[in-house]
């Protein structure tokens, strides 16, 4: 069995050094500034608990108890005139607060005004499915199980959208690594060809960045285009194909570069 790296502390790594201390904020104005969202908040609170309304980008964003969710959107689609629901997904706090957010962006036609409704989940708390409302949640709450592991009760359908069934952890949560665990980079070679082939085949490179010149099928490489297939077996480019940055003949008043003269930085000037 292959050893196992503990990933508790991975919020805490930083994968680049030069972030904002702090993150920037929008201006938030008062919710009465706004005739209309005035109006709104007015009519929501004579019903349901806000905990917290405000104007963010010419957008009113409201707090609600988690087991509101569906009465409050009913609410806006059937009272309110917000017709449509655009966008909704969870953001990890796990580290933070022990939870996720969840948002729901909705859109009035009517009124060309636009509302977000944010509410707290405990991590693994279920939220109740708001497809009864709006049909388009069935797909986006599909994908935030998937992502983050989101519990939705009372789905028509919920299991998995974009990763396998069987697929280990949630790939958007913030302790899942950037290039994927462990299983990720075992999972093809042991679907397609099982187990016993790790040895020959080796785990899958999951760095997106990683370019591979001497690869299978010799397609577009960087720096350079190399006629399909053409014969490598001796592991060496062909003297025809050069490692080049730039088309042939150039591009006008641009020094042409050549490999001998770049310089690879070891860190940030």
């Amino acid at each position: 069995m292959r050893k196992y790296t503990p990933k508790n502390d991975v919020q805490n790594k930083s994968y680049f050094s030069d972030r904002f201390y702090v993150a920037p904020q929008t201006p938030k104005k008062e919710a009465s500034e706004d005739e209309i969202y005035s109006k709104d908040i007015e009519a929501l609170t004579n019903k349901f608990e806000i905990s917290e309304s405000y104007i963010e980008i010419d957008e009113l964003v409201i707090y609600i108890k988690n087991e509101d969710n569906v009465d409050v959107l009913t609410f806006l689609k059937e009272e309110l005139e917000y017709e449509m629901l655009m966008e909704m997904s969870a953001i990890d706090y796990i580290a933070q607060r022990g939870g996720f957010e969840i948002f729901y962006e909705m859109l009035s036609l009517t009124k060309r005004k636009r509302m977000r409704v944010k509410t707290f989940i405990r991590q693994k708390q279920p939220i109740e499915s708001v497809y009864s409302v709006f049909k388009m949640a069935n797909w986006a709450e599909r994908e935030m199980y998937d992502m983050y592991g989101v519990k939705v009760v009372n789905h028509p359908n919920m299991k998995r959208i974009l990763m396998p069934d069987d697929w280990y952890d949630y790939p958007l949560r913030k302790t899942y690594p950037l290039h994927g665990d462990e299983t990720a980079q075992w999972y093809e070679v042991d679907k397609i060809f099982g187990k016993e082939a790790r040895e020959e085949i080796g785990p899958e490179i999951r760095d997106g960045a990683n370019v591979d010149r001497y690869d299978t099928e010799r397609f577009s490489r960087l720096g350079h285009e190399v006629p399909y297939g053409t014969d490598i077996t001796d592991g060496k480019e062909p003297e025809h194909t050069p490692l080049g940055y730039q088309e042939e003949g150039g591009v006008r008043i641009i020094k042409k570069l050549h490999e001998d003269d770049s310089v690879t930085l070891e860190e940030r000037r």
